[in-house]
């Protein structure tokens, strides 16, 4: 694994002098090709199987409801937890899509498909409909959940029909819940942890844009609600000590989707005013002091979330001084990945995963 890191290192080095900065497009740094993929694959491959340890965050309405992961949720029981498990099925298909040759496929592909099946896609809704649990997972494991069923539903070859078929009850389920939720939040929650509204709805909205205009629309209006009027977001404060999210980049993120760009350009420069022109003067990358702390891990997971939003924003204006910020954020917590602790290995290749599709586009 180290070899591969260095490799993968060299490569961003090189590139990053030879066009940095006197050529464009430095996000082409990032070289995502199958020796990375992997590389990615083999942590989510290795936990939507594995129940313990586990985290259930489950409220137990009585004495029936103490079971194993695996009774609770059939499906997504594994990776320490229910969203790590979604997220970790998403980036198993994402890789799979990407790079149909990958020589695990099969591998891969009989692990997805023992565990979404009809069967357990319903005792999953089940589960979301009991009395007790109906907020479970609101909203980050829920956009993961839609995220995951994106990814399935572009997925144009029989395995992903099939998985779709049976996954499509949950997404219809978890859909409606994320427009019930919009229509009673009043104010937006800002945190750098789970509940961050802005990354539910960034991603929820990459599945509604696409497939449920409904759910679409309820999001670029309540994206609008909240933070249209925000301005001079502390960027400098951040981060915070458990933080994953970025709450300053993730709310630009969202905004990006939403606003027509030279809207978004606009209250770009009233919301993080100063950041287009030295980027590196707002940031540098977390770090990660105990990576077997899962809270203090989480550090890394910024990174990567500082990445992707980076490299989203850096390409909306053309500019490759928060490109190149994205790519030392990169950077620095793709080593960690192989840290032999479960407390990150669970989860980070997902947002390594997901910084790398973003710096493609």
């Amino acid at each position: 694994m180290r070899n591969h890191f260095v490799h993968f290192i060299l490569g961003i080095s090189l590139v990053s002098f030879s066009c940095y900065p006197h050529e464009s497009h430095i996000d082409h740094a990032l070289h995502f090709d199958q020796e990375v993929a992997s590389y990615l694959y083999q942590f989510a491959f290795n936990c939507i199987d594995q129940q313990y340890p586990n985290k259930p965050g489950v409220v137990l309405g009585d004495e029936t409801y103490i079971k194993s992961p695996k009774e609770m949720h059939p499906a997504f029981y594994g990776c320490f937890d229910w969203h790590s498990a979604v997220h970790g099925h998403w980036t198993l298909v994402t890789l799979l899509k990407k790079f149909p040759q990958m020589e695990q496929r099969q591998s891969i592909l009989a692990k997805l498909k023992a565990n979404i099946t009809q069967e357990n896609i319903q005792k999953e809704i089940i589960f979301f409909s009991d009395e007790h649990n109906k907020t479970f997972q609101r909203t980050y494991g829920w956009a993961w959940l839609l995220k995951l069923a994106q990814a399935l539903k572009d997925w144009e070859e029989p395995a992903g029909i099939e998985l779709y078929k049976y996954l499509q009850p949950l997404e219809q389920h978890i859909a409606l819940q994320f427009i019930e939720f919009l229509d009673k939040l009043n104010d937006p929650i800002r945190v750098g942890e789970h509940s961050n509204i802005s990354f539910g709805m960034s991603l929820a909205y990459d599945y509604a844009s696409q497939y449920h205009p409904e759910l679409a629309c309820r999001i670029e209006k309540k994206a609008r609600d909240y933070f249209m009027n925000d301005k001079a977001c502390p960027l400098t404060w951040e981060p915070g000590g458990f933080d994953f999210i970025s709450p300053c980049l993730q709310e630009a993120s969202l905004m990006l989707k939403v606003l027509p760009n030279d809207e978004f350009k606009v209250w770009f420069e009233e919301f993080l005013p100063g950041f287009s022109e030295q980027p590196d003067d707002f940031l540098q990358p977390a770090e990660v002091t105990d990576p077997s702390d899962g809270k203090l891990a989480h550090l890394d997971g910024l990174n990567f979330n500082r990445a992707w939003c980076l490299f989203e924003i850096g390409q909306a204006l053309h500019n490759d001084k928060i490109i190149q910020l994205g790519v030392e954020h990169f950077e620095y917590s793709y080593a960690k990945l192989d840290a032999g602790e479960y407390a990150g290995s669970h989860w980070l290749a997902t947002f390594a995963t997901y910084a790398l599709i973003k710096n493609e586009f």
